[in-house]
């Protein structure tokens, strides 16, 4: 079952080539399909996804032994790393999804690479559906409250209800000093409503202005 379909160490056969050609655009629709679920993505991205299996594929079968094209090649993906920029974890690990099924198409093993997406599709959709790892929305607040109220402490019990962290990061003084602003960074907790969250600040700030913005957070890079 997890032969592989090359039957000769010496070349590829027309039709040889053809099924693992075939088998690798298959296998990266798969990978790409697997990568967009849930999960902020681009159309180069998708498209780099779909069709490295079989470059990769293709560039394995012409080197097949041969030192000096392996070290040009080598050298080529070298200069193609320095001219990239670093992508998360969940890029990083498709990209050697397909990588590895392309070294596998290369070689023939159509059942390994068949048995390899199964599992990374299953265990990536299962832990991606239940949410493992999430810990909220991380969000921006700015409120604006009059100069006679103490900022310290005003809000902790709304929060303690809306938000699992929650961090002042800055206070200004606006309108010529008759009213504060601060700045807070939260993380507000699943499944809490945002208009809820935002009607209970402006019963407690007199109604003046409140912005809820989502915060720019850093990339999970490997």
């Amino acid at each position: 079952m997890f032969n592989s379909i090359i039957a000769s160490a010496s070349g590829v056969s027309a039709s040889e080539f053809l099924i693992c050609t075939l088998v690798s655009l298959a296998a990266g629709v798969i990978i790409a399909l697997i990568h967009s679920y849930k999960n902020e993505y681009s159309k180069s991205m998708l498209l780099t996804l779909v069709v490295l299996p079989v470059v990769i594929q293709t560039i394995l079968m012409l080197v097949n032994g041969n030192i000096g094209a392996g070290i040009a090649v080598l050298g080529a993906f070298s200069l193609v790393r320095f001219r990239s920029q670093p992508g998360n974890s969940r890029e990083i690990t498709s990209i050697f999804l397909a990588t590895a099924t392309g070294v596998a198409m290369a070689m023939g093993y159509v059942a390994i690479a068949g048995v390899l997406l199964a599992a990374v599709a299953a265990v990536t959709l299962i832990m991606v559906s239940i949410g493992l790892g999430e810990r909220g929305t991380g969000k921006h607040l700015r409120i604006t409250i009059p100069e006679n109220l103490d900022y310290e402490g005003l809000f902790d019990d709304i929060f303690a209800i809306y938000t699992s962290k929650c961090e002042l990061n800055k206070v200004k003084t606006v309108n010529m000093g008759s009213l504060y602003e601060l700045d807070y960074n939260l993380t507000m907790n699943k499944g809490v409503s945002e208009k809820e969250f935002i009607d209970a600040l402006r019963c407690r700030n007199g109604n003046l202005n409140i912005i809820l913005s989502k915060v720019m957070t850093n990339r999970d890079e490997l």
